[in-house]
């Protein structure tokens, strides 16, 4: 079990880094061979950027 510096990890040892890129790589495959269709960036953009600012009026209305 070959551990890993803090520093320039966030996983413990090698592992657990291993265990996380191959879980992390099925993840994305998973995502490119998925049949649902593509959602175009300046959408998801879009999206993102009206939920940050609903958070943010929310947080204005409660003085933080």
């Amino acid at each position: 079990m070959g551990k890993l510096d803090p520093i320039y990890s966030e996983f413990e040892t090698e592992e657990e880094a291993q265990a996380y890129d191959t879980w992390f790589r099925a993840q994305v495959q998973a995502a490119l061979d998925s049949p649902e269709p593509d959602v175009p960036h300046d959408q998801v953009m879009a999206e993102i950027d009206s939920i940050i600012e609903k958070h943010r009026a929310a947080q204005a209305r409660m003085g933080g």
